[in-house]
């Protein structure tokens, strides 16, 4: 208990928000899922309490285009993808069909929304990966368009690149996050924020917890991209897309307030950067970690900085959204 990234103040109260816990399905149908933006004013598909769970279907970023641009055969598109595609006229800016909002009730700002990320399934055994003009890390060197399709066998967990290259799947959902606050309006899913959004944090698999801060109430939780593996950087601005049926059991932590999202694994706890400036970036996720370090564990500014310096490794979430991502890990196991 003592090793999460907030814990309630009252152990009771996790126990009969549970014993009350329902489970929902969010099925992948263009009544649940708006595409390419987050906002405060869109109508919640789906109302839960504290404690539910929640299994939620999501279709590949990008749409069929992209399937196509791969050359992914028509026969082997679910008809789910094909209805939502057809369905959904009202797009952008970004490009990321997402499923939500979920309201949750009690959510309000000022709250934390706790997200524990229980598992994932696949739509479809194969993802698309690629590059396009004027994206990625090297566009000037890549100024054109090559899209491929890779099968993969969800059994073994592993997807067959090429020959004699294989890998590991990891599956996690590149995006998740809560409506911006009410002003703002329609925000696009391209850039990761403090609504967090499209992260692309390859850390956010099976088994880790996402905190966000709550900026409307019910906090509005939209969730989609799934990726079947990724690499830190996601250099070219694609991730081994898919499409995926996760199950997420989210939590409202009242008074808990954070500005940034934060995230745990079973070994790691990580505060995450996001500016359009890398350094800037590095700077505010080491900065997030000194206040986990202060808040959490009861150390000086001074002490934490120090701690950082031995122990925080900073990775490149990614370099492809505008907004850039570093995030901060430290050892569980330092802590005893």
């Amino acid at each position: 208990m003592r090793n999460r990234l907030f814990v309630l103040a009252v152990a009771e109260v996790s126990l009969a928000i549970s014993a009350r816990a329902e489970t929902h399905e969010l099925k992948l149908t263009p009544m649940n899922v708006h595409w390419g933006y987050y906002d405060a004013h869109l109508k919640p598909v789906l109302k839960i309490a504290s404690g539910d769970t929640v299994r939620v279907e999501t279709m590949v970023a990008g749409g069929l285009e992209r399937l196509n641009l791969a050359g992914v055969p028509d026969a082997e598109i679910p008809d789910s993808l094909k209805q939502v595609e057809k369905s959904i006229t009202d797009r952008g800016p970004g490009a990321h069909p997402l499923t939500g909002p979920i309201y949750v009730q009690r959510a309000e700002p000022g709250d934390t929304l706790e997200v524990h990320i229980l598992g994932f399934e696949y739509l479809h055994p194969f993802g698309v990966t690629g590059f396009r003009p004027g994206s990625g890390t090297l566009p000037d060197e890549f100024p054109y368009a090559r899209f491929k399709m890779i099968r993969f066998d969800p059994k073994a967990g592993v997807a067959e690149f090429s020959r004699g290259v294989r890998l590991k799947l990891a599956p996690f959902w590149g995006s998740i996050g809560v409506a911006p606050p009410l002003v703002i309006h329609r925000l696009s899913s391209g850039p990761p924020g403090s609504h967090a959004g499209n992260l692309d944090n390859k850390e956010l698999v099976a088994g880790s917890t996402l905190y966000l801060p709550v900026h409307v109430p019910g906090a509005l939780l939209s969730i989609g991209d799934g990726h079947a593996l990724q690499g830190d950087g996601e250099v070219t601005i694609t991730a081994l897309e898919t499409s995926l049926r996760g199950t997420v059991q989210i939590f409202v932590r009242k008074g808990r307030q954070i500005r940034w999202p934060r995230a745990e694994t079973p070994t790691h706890f990580i505060t995450m950067g996001l500016n359009s400036d890398l350094n800037e970036a590095a700077r505010m996720a080491t900065r997030e970690m000194i206040d986990f370090l202060m808040s959490q564990k009861g150390m000086s500014r001074d002490e934490a900085y120090i701690l950082c310096s031995l122990a925080a490794d900073l990775r490149v979430t990614q370099l492809v959204d505008d907004t850039k991502g570093i995030h901060a890990m430290v050892a569980k196991s330092i802590f005893h």
